[in-house]
């Protein structure tokens, strides 16, 4: 990019920086990951990932992916003489809407050669799924205001004007809607869509929604869920076993701390065994820190619970 297309003001200067520097990042990993094939064992590089680990490399996704849909898919057919596998389309589920195109045949074709009129004897069905693409809609709330043509120009304590109060708003003031804020949530960190590609996915549908508002309404999602995470902790600890991991990772442009730097996550797992609870701790520094003294999060713990450490990639 030229300087002279480079805008001026700083905000926008700093967004370019951020998404370019985001970008650097996923071709040093790609470049990363390509060195590790080429000086890699020919066995090594041939080796496809078992199905726990769910990191298929660049190029062969769909055939993995492909190979598991039938494998899972396989079931058994019993007849008097023998067991064979019977392979075919996963049934579409019944609860979503159908939507019926009839291709009938036109009149002239419904009568016989013989003169006589056809006979509707069945029919033929064949579904297919199909996909509605996203839309953007703006939702206006519209307040009425009041007055009284009578108190005009009179002194009084009371409000001269009455007005309905707004809903209550994740974001005051903002334009995120929490249908929006959900799905830009869970687009981030349930199907791991960087802000960056949310931005040109919303640019494609009309809208312009710059990485830095997502990471704003992030930050303000996490503050209004922090009461869910007080009752996630109590849950994690009214069950009779806890278990704990902490695992290494590195953080980029933390303030005051270099690129290269060691930070610990924690992971806190318990309550129900049928329905665990999970709760992860972020920790910059690691300095010698007790589970019992991690974040506070198990502090309370009945003396007859028990502490158990499962392993994991750190």
């Amino acid at each position: 990019m030229s300087n002279a297309v480079l805008p001026n003001d700083p905000k926008a200067l700093k967004a370019i920086l951020a998404d370019r520097d985001e970008y650097i990042s996923e071709l040093q990993e790609q470049v990363r990951w390509l060195k590790a094939v080429i000086h890699a064992a020919t066995s090594a590089r041939r080796a496809k990932p078992n199905a726990n680990e769910r990191q298929y490399s660049l190029f062969d996704e769909a055939e993995a992916v492909a190979a598991e849909f039938l494998k899972a898919d396989d079931s058994t057919v019993a007849v008097p003489s023998h067991t064979r596998r019977k392979r075919g389309r996963r049934p579409i589920p019944p609860t979503f809407p159908r939507v019926e195109v009839v291709h009938d045949l036109p009149e002239e074709d419904k009568t016989c050669p013989c003169g006589s009129p056809l006979t509707r004897i069945g029919e033929e069905v064949s579904e297919k799924v199909d996909f509605i693409p996203a839309k953007i809609q703006v939702v206006r709330h519209v307040r009425p205001k009041y007055a009284c043509r009578e108190c005009e120009g009179v002194e009084d304590d009371g409000p001269t004007v009455k007005i309905a109060p707004m809903p209550f708003q994740i974001i005051p003031k903002g334009i995120a809607t929490p249908s929006l804020l959900a799905q830009v949530i869970t687009a981030k960190f349930v199907d791991a869509m960087p802000f960056y590609r949310q931005t040109k996915q919303f640019a494609r549908l009309g809208v312009d929604i710059p990485r830095h508002s997502m990471s704003g309404w992030a930050m303000a999602v996490a503050k209004a869920l922090e009461p869910l995470q007080e009752l996630f902790q109590a849950e994690i600890r009214s069950g009779p076993v806890i278990n704990m991991d902490e695992t290494t990772l590195q953080v980029l442009k933390e303030p005051g701390r270099a690129n290269t730097s060691t930070s610990y996550l924690w992971l806190f797992r318990g309550g129900n065994p049928k329905r665990p609870t999970v709760v992860f701790r972020y920790r910059p520094v690691q300095g010698g820190i007790r589970p019992q003294r991690v974040s506070g999060c198990i502090q309370g713990i009945h003396p007859d619970r028990r502490l158990r450490r499962i392993s994991g990639p750190g």
